[in-house]
């Protein structure tokens, strides 16, 4: 009777806390609603935002001032969101679009001042800031055979005399270097500068380069001139939200059915758990300010899959307890103690990555670490948490039989170490038909992927109606016919019977064609349509730290998994297996020839963390076979077994990780249906190397170096 009420009291606790966070959600807190899902900031593609163009007031800027000017700026407006769009117009514009902003004259002011490089002596005041410097460029100098790495400074002419009276004032002191109000360099002066040439000491080359791009581009080399502002609708249009949000539930919906169906009351409560966890996320979203956009939805799917797969590995841990005669209170303890290692494994390994790519990456980078970590944090609270105490009511209020929980079938071990050299060669020639795509499509189309707007630029033009504007999709069919391609931006220009229409670069007679359709099909102004070529919205600094933030992330993963497993088989052989599900996504990019933009980023990444957390399940089972085999066991046999044990959870979970992304493509508008092909083929394949390449992989590169030491 005790344990009851006990059971009853867990079980209204939960409920009364998804109450209280589905109410948060429908109508926030206070005044200004906080935490209501209706105030998530929304990106561009989502929901649009404010859109500004300044011109520069130099009239021919060089490439290198503007492309400085271009990544100093999206650095700025990261500040107003992570989603935010920098990219050049023209010759001497910068064109900026912040999403789940709706005043542009809050940001006018702040985004064109000339710098925010200030240099600072000890007692706090300002000697010099980013009008006073003219160049700032890494070096090297050797000091007594040493190579010593520095940022070569030149100031102009009132800067040389600001800086003289502050170096002579304060030798031994430090100047501090202060970027939009954080110290990212502190150096002490020798001796007092009076030539307006300095040189500031680094730790290596990179640090230099780093400290010099951050000044050089701190102070904002050009200005601007705020020449017209807009209030921008959705670039994909109310329907693509609405039907996300549609597909969105649906998906959850049968997930729910699913679990329940196969894991009965332990599904139950993994249900009651995921229902909190998603009022949660929606109210953590809003309260941390995240702009969300497709990427950032991407980032939530994952999250939402490792959250159904920490049940999954929890229940089938319950069901292998049971299977041995133990009693269900007693499986239901042992089966969360077993499987705690392999979840906090998994999610501690995708939240490595998560957090290097929230620090070194920007943009679409930056905004899917974001909603990473937080999905992934509160899952784990969830399926740790909630899962256990809900599933420990439910038995304390009577569903305490077997029958209820499932008992584990024999299970039929399959000899995957025989099969080595098929899965590799399955991989092997998928991979190839990729790498021909390639160079398929370097010689139909000129590049080896179909490049979008977001990474080669093109042509932005605005349009304005007399009548009623024309619905996004008719505009992108009309306009793709046209110029005989089909990826084509529209927003519309809120208040004003306006749409800005992104394409690629259109040449002269293109760009008379789509102007005279628009006239003598829509009755448009010929005066009013203007067009301007653009740059790409992902630089080629975003680029570089897109790379380096993966690069890295995969370094400190890998050394996670060595010290976690202390084998470095194992870390080689999961770093090889995220390469394996990477190539084969980007074969059907280019196989597909799928346009490659900001969502491309955003996939590769939900592939890195989907794919490793896969392999961190298979893993830790051949270490807990590995530490119980007796001597006359074979290695080859742990392998067989634990792949075996575990093939029902990648199935479970990989299925219901699909069936959330395939309700998004049945239901979506065709961008949207892009973004998620590439999704779904990154979830069978994981499913399929996390079966059958990783445990074998390990096996095969063990098998090498014991031969090797045996030699």
């Amino acid at each position: 009777m005790k344990d009851k009420k006990k059971g009853v009291l867990h079980l209204l606790i939960v409920l009364l806390v998804i109450v209280g966070l589905s109410i948060v959600t429908l109508v926030g807190l206070g005044k200004e609603h906080k935490g209501s899902a209706k105030n998530i900031r929304l990106g561009l593609d989502l929901a649009g935002g404010v859109s500004i163009t300044y011109e520069t007031v130099k009239e021919n800027p060089t490439a290198t001032e503007m492309s400085d000017t271009v990544y100093k700026m999206q650095k700025r407006v990261e500040n107003y969101s992570t989603e935010a769009m920098v990219y050049q117009e023209g010759n001497n514009r910068v064109n900026i679009d912040i999403p789940g902003v709706q005043d542009a004259n809050q940001v006018l002011e702040e985004l064109g001042k000339a710098g925010s490089i200030s240099f600072v002596d000890p007692e706090g005041n300002e000697v010099i800031n980013g009008t006073h410097i003219k160049t700032a460029k890494e070096g090297t100098i050797q000091e007594n055979g040493y190579t010593e790495y520095v940022v070569n400074l030149t100031l102009n002419t009132k800067g040389t005399k600001l800086f003289a009276e502050a170096t002579g004032k304060y030798i031994g002191q430090t100047i501090s270097i202060v970027y939009d109000g954080e110290v990212i360099s502190a150096p002490t002066v020798q001796v007092a500068i009076t030539n307006g040439q300095a040189q500031i000491s680094q730790g290596s080359y990179d640090e230099a380069r780093n400290l010099a791009s951050t000044i050089r581009i701190g102070a904002l080399p050009l200005e601007l001139k705020e020449i017209r502002s807009n209030v921008v609708g959705a670039n994909l249009g109310e329907e693509a939200f609405d039907t996300s949000l549609i597909a969105a539930a649906i998906g959850f919906v049968l997930v729910i059915i699913f679990m329940i169906i196969v894991y009965r009351v332990p599904g139950v409560a993994a249900s009651i758990a995921l229902c909190l966890y998603v009022v949660a996320v929606l109210v953590v979203l809003n309260g941390a300010n995240v702009t969300l956009t497709l990427p950032g939805i991407a980032g939530i799917i994952l999250s939402i899959g490792m959250a159904v797969d920490a049940n999954v590995i929890i229940f089938t841990r319950i069901k292998e307890e049971l299977a041995t005669g133990k009693t269900v209170r007693s499986a239901i303890k042992i089966g969360f103690d077993k499987a705690l290692s392999a979840i906090l494994d998994g999610n501690i390994t995708t939240l490595i990555a998560a957090a290097v790519l929230w620090f070194k990456g920007s943009g679409t980078v930056k905004g899917f670490a974001q909603t990473l970590a937080i999905g992934i944090v509160i899952s784990m609270f969830t399926a740790l948490v909630v899962t256990k105490y809900t599933l420990i009511a439910l038995y304390n209020l009577g569903l305490d039989q077997e029958k209820f929980y499932g008992v584990q079938k024999e299970v039929k071990v399959f000899a995957f170490t025989k099969h080595i050299k098929k899965f590799f060669a399955i991989s092997g020639v998928l991979i190839a038909i990729g790498v021909v795509a390639l160079f398929v499509n370097k010689s139909s189309i000129g590049n080896i992927l179909n490049y979008g707007l977001d990474f080669k630029g093109g042509t932005s033009t605005q349009v304005t109606f007399k009548d009623s504007v024309p619905a996004n999709v008719e505009l992108e069919e009309f306009v793709g016919n046209l110029i005989g391609e089909a990826e084509v931006g529209v927003s519309p220009v809120v208040g004003e019977n306006s749409v800005v229409i992104k394409t690629r670069e259109l040449d002269l007679d293109e760009r008379k064609t789509v102007t005279d359709a628009f006239v003598e099909t829509y009755n448009a102004d010929e005066s009013t349509i203007t067009m301007e070529s653009i740059s790409a919205t992902v630089s080629s600094e975003m680029k570089t730290d897109a790379v380096l933030s993966v690069i890295i992330a995969t370094i400190f993963m890998l050394i996670y998994i060595w010290f976690r497993f202390k084998d470095i088989n194992f870390a080689s052989s999961a770093v090889l297996a995220l390469i394996h599900d990477v190539l084969i996504v980007l074969m059907v990019y280019a196989v597909a020839r799928i346009s490659v933009g900001n969502t491309f980023i955003a996939c590769m990444l939900t592939i890195v963390g989907y794919s490793i957390n896969a392999t961190i399940v298979i893993f830790d089972r051949i270490r807990e076979n590995k530490a119980a085999m007796k001597r006359t066991d074979v290695l080859e046999d742990v392998v067989n077994s634990s792949i075996s044990q575990t093939i029902s959870r990648s199935i479970n979970t990989s299925l219901t990780t699909f069936i959330m992304v395939f309700v998004l493509f049945i239901l979506g508008v065709d961008s949207i249906r892009e973004f998620t092909i590439p999704l779904m083929a990154g979830i069978i394949c994981g499913a399929y190397s996390s079966i059958c390449i990783t445990g074998t992989l390990w096996y095969f590169m063990k098998k090498k170096l014991s031969k090797k030491k045996s030699a």
